[in-house]
């Protein structure tokens, strides 16, 4: 089953792990320095005006919309 989506549109609450980041170049690397890349298991904290919180290997990290809509995640249950 595939539950594959991107990082942006995952809600409140909702779990998945990091499958693919479709950028390159300084935001690649920026976003591999805090913490995201491949097989990273996130979960979106809060959502407001474009910019959303996730919890990312322990810490909780402040992202734009726009540096999210080019990750692709695997939901995973909300509740592991």
């Amino acid at each position: 089953m595939e539950n594959l989506t991107g990082m942006d549109t995952l809600r409140e609450g909702d779990k998945g792990q990091v499958e693919k980041m479709l950028v390159s170049g300084k935001m690649r690397s920026r976003l591999c320095d805090l913490g995201l890349i491949e097989g990273t298991c996130i979960e979106c904290l809060h959502k407001n005006h474009g910019l959303s919180a996730y919890l990312i290997r322990g810490a909780v990290i402040a992202l734009r919309k726009e540096d999210t809509s080019v990750i692709t995640v695997r939901k995973t249950k909300a509740d592991t």
